[in-house]
């Protein structure tokens, strides 16, 4: 049989990446929507949900190690299938759960395989195309982390109504299982897909390294001796536990600043994370852009990263907003914001190192962030549940929405000291 090729089927492999972060992201926010009702159900106070936080991202920590070695080990098409069978399974047995700690176990398998999403991702971006569209795929494909949100705004509430809070994960858990059938169909490595056209395949690797079969070993411990390395552990660790706890806690701030019913679409919701859709693809695009226009890549990178870290500053207006509307609008930007630096740093990886060591050092970089996300809602829990009880629990928010605020520029700074000298890591220093 002739199979038919085509001259953008690289897009068709940005649109299964973006699916499966939508997936990955509808997975991870159910507990979020659900807190409300478990939390009554289960007893839970703050500490315990951010234990169930910590959970999860020490977990992902771990997990983004671990995976991010054995993706550029296996390859991106087996390591993709793996991680997602992992996580469906770890989403679906949430619904056993029956205490705090049950719940602390199974976001522990979730994370672990959830953590596999990003340096599966992140590599086949970089194995698909060349440097000046990267950024762009990385930001279309990150949009899934928003559409999964406004996924998951509108699933729950209609399962809530028509069943129970366990088949929320029953029912969510088994699209991976869809996804992975198209994954598996249609997806190789560039040399290998039989649909890709010649000229196609020629603009993908131009201006890449050449493309094999052979495997290459990586060093870790070299990676870390690296500044381009912590440059991307800075971006993530210090910004990761910011949209984490945008993800986890906005639901309940508006649930209990605002007076939202979860149990119902919240149009509120929705339009924040829909906003983080705007700000992935155009922070993919601005910087794609400039190096269209002749901009040295990494100063295309750093320049964008500097604008939104000064946008970032408006979340500390939040604390000032009387009105649900108000409040949207700030947020809504925040988070856009937040996307459009991460689609940046994430593409920063397949700027600065070759495409075998990409899964690696996105892992290493992921772990930070996961690491930052283990401390950051021990800090949220903390200072919630002090606020609570003093009965100005917005008085909390307003601490947390302000060291949001500061942190992007505080990072960008770092980034900037470590690559003053740009260059490109040889894979001979890895190996």
């Amino acid at each position: 049989m002739t199979i038919s090729k085509t001259s953008n089927y690289r897009w068709i492999i940005v649109i299964l990446l973006f699916t499966a972060t939508t997936i990955n992201y509808l997975d991870r926010q159910i507990i979020g929507l659900l807190k409300p009702i478990l939390e009554v159900e289960f007893t839970w106070s703050e500490t315990d949900f951010a234990r169930i936080v910590i959970a999860f991202t020490a977990a992902y920590a771990i997990g983004l190690l671990g995976f991010g070695w054995f993706i550029d080990k296996v390859g991106t098409k087996v390591g993709y299938s793996v991680t997602i069978i992992w996580w469906s399974i770890a989403g679906m047995l949430h619904a056993l759960a029956k205490s705090a700690f049950g719940f602390g176990v199974a976001r522990v398998g979730l994370g672990l395989g959830e953590a596999g999403n990003y340096p599966a991702a992140v590599k086949t971006v970089a194995e698909w195309f060349p440097r000046k569209e990267r950024a762009l795929a990385t930001g279309l494909f990150n949009a899934g982390t928003s559409i999964g949100v406004v996924a998951a705004l509108l699933i729950v509430p209609w399962i809530l109504n028509h069943y129970g809070w366990q088949e929320v994960f029953w029912i969510t858990g088994s699209l991976g299982f869809i996804w992975l059938v198209f994954w598996q169909i249609f997806y190789t490595i560039p040399a290998k897909q039989k649909r890709l056209s010649a000229e196609e395949y020629t603009y993908i690797t131009s201006g890449q390294e050449v493309e094999t079969d052979e495997k290459f070993t990586i060093k870790w411990f070299k990676l870390f001796t690296l500044p381009q390395t912590w440059a991307l552990i800075t971006g993530k660790g210090l910004i990761d536990p910011i949209y984490w706890f945008f993800l986890f806690w906005l639901p309940s701030y508006f649930s209990s600043t605002f007076k939202l019913d979860l149990k119902k679409p919240s149009l509120e919701l929705m339009l924040i994370y829909t906003a983080t859709t705007v700000g992935s693809i155009g922070g993919g695009y601005l910087s794609s852009w400039l190096i269209k226009r002749g901009w040295p890549t990494l100063k295309a990178r750093k320049t964008v990263l500097i604008v939104f870290a000064g946008l970032e500053l408006s979340i500390i207006l939040a604390q000032f907003a009387t009105d649900v509307w108000v409040a949207v609008g700030l947020i809504s930007l925040a988070v856009a914001v937040h996307q459009a630096w991460a689609t940046n740093v994430f593409t920063l990886a397949s700027d600065l190192f070759p495409k075998q060591a990409v899964s690696s050092v996105v892992g290493i970089a992921g772990m930070a962030g996961a690491v930052g996300g283990i401390f950051f809602p021990m800090l949220v829990g903390s200072l919630l549940d002090t606020y609570k009880a003093a009965g100005n629990l917005a008085g909390g928010y307003n601490v947390l929405f302000t060291i949001c605020g500061f942190t992007y520029l505080v990072a960008w700074i770092i980034i900037h000291l470590l690559t003053r000298k740009p260059k490109i890591v040889d894979i001979n220093q890895l190996i």
